[in-house]
């Protein structure tokens, strides 16, 4: 029987592979076994969300606690090529370009295993992002690379890639749809004391954006004129810089800002499509947003999501001018914004992906 290892470590590669997961576990035509990596170890971001998708416990966990990217890449990549070498593992699967992502597909080359990248394609083409290198070493390793729309695929053939690549769409969209009616019987907004529509949801958490301080301290002064609520579930490395900048106690003071820790992912689905707008350095909130059909203004100068530029998403770079005025302006004209995404389709696929990547890992070509 082929064995498949699925592997993940970080909350946005859970929540995309989980229908994928229960898809491969149900088939009896392969035997599917979960490793997770330990990338992210907070017990907010890992277990809880586990939980609450109601996924099987791993049957590896490499238990990789921190560290350097280098340390990280290295604990992982000696522990998964053991592991895919004595489970004799025929395919790898691993979603986007984390640090887990890079190790799964370096263990399954040097394992002998086939490695198969879903979200494939992405680039960003800023080679400061360790996501960017993560993410082309991935496609080049892999034996299949699925790609969520005609530019990943595009970008695929200008890489040279060797594994053969296949149009599936995001497995971010069922996700999001399969969880928003559980998500809805959720009870952030009351907890957090805000009305649907009356507030702004802000995510930072990108090594480029939040290790520089200046970058923060804009983020702040543009959070402080925006004019609405601003909810902030504020990342581990985020508030650990904003600490070591002196900006800890500024961000406290900002009036409209309210710093809340990491909320579980059927809370933060709520907080998020219920929102006006968001404000984020995340590729997979740009990936949400346009399911949801919600504004995001990207706080990027680049984005491997082309595809919601103009449609659901706004690039402002780290300049808090730019910042303030596209949010103001999603403020000013929300009716009409509103009204017009109404209408878009959304970019990223039919909410088929996770089917149409089993179909194919279970026919192994």
């Amino acid at each position: 029987m082929k064995k498949i290892a699925i592997v993940f470590g970080t909350r946005p590669e859970i929540i995309k592979l989980a229908e994928l997961i229960r898809i491969l576990k149900a088939n009896k035509r392969v035997k599917t076994v979960l490793v997770y990596t330990g990338q992210h170890y907070d017990f907010n971001m890992y277990r809880v969300f586990m939980e609450e998708l109601e996924l099987p416990k791993p049957d590896k966990n490499l238990d990789v606690k921190g560290g350097s990217n280098a340390e990280q890449v290295s604990s992982m990549l000696e522990k998964m090529t053991d592991f895919f070498s004595e489970e004799k593992v025929d395919i790898v699967v691993a979603e986007g370009d984390t640090n887990s992502v890079l190790a799964a597909a370096l263990a399954a080359f040097y394992s002998g295993a086939r490695f198969a990248h879903v979200e494939a394609g992405l680039r960003s083409f800023d080679w400061r992002m360790p996501e960017e290198t993560n993410r082309v070493i991935a496609d080049k390793l892999a034996a299949f690379n699925f790609a969520p729309t005609k530019t990943a695929v595009e970008n695929l053939k200008k890489s040279s890639c060797w594994g053969k690549s296949y149009l599936t769409g995001n497995t971010i969209v069922e996700a999001v749809r399969n969880n928003l009616k559980r998500a809805s019987k959720s009870n952030v907004l009351e907890n957090l004391g805000l009305k649907s529509g009356d507030y702004a949801v802000l995510t930072a958490h990108r090594q480029e954006y939040v290790d520089e301080k200046q970058n923060l301290k804009a983020l702040m002064d543009a959070v402080s004129g925006i004019g609405i609520r601003v909810v902030f579930p504020v990342h581990p490395r985020t508030v650990r810089n904003l600490k070591k900048f002196g900006l800890w106690k500024r961000a406290r003071a900002i009036k409209n800002l309210k710093l809340v820790a990491p909320i579980g992912y059927f809370s933060f689905l709520k907080l998020a499509s219920e929102s006006r707008f968001l404000l984020s350095d995340s590729g997979g909130i740009q990936e949400e947003a346009s399911v949801y059909k919600k504004p995001v203004v990207v706080l990027r100068d680049n984005t491997e999501r082309p595809e919601i530029i103009g449609k659901f998403g706004w690039m402002t770079g780290y300049d808090k001018k730019k910042i303030l005025r596209e949010s103001k302006k999603i403020i000013r004209g929300h009716g009409k914004l509103k009204a017009r995404m109404a209408r878009l389709k959304c970019p990223f696929g039919d909410g088929k992906a996770s089917r149409k990547i089993a179909r194919i890992l279970v026919r192994g070509k």
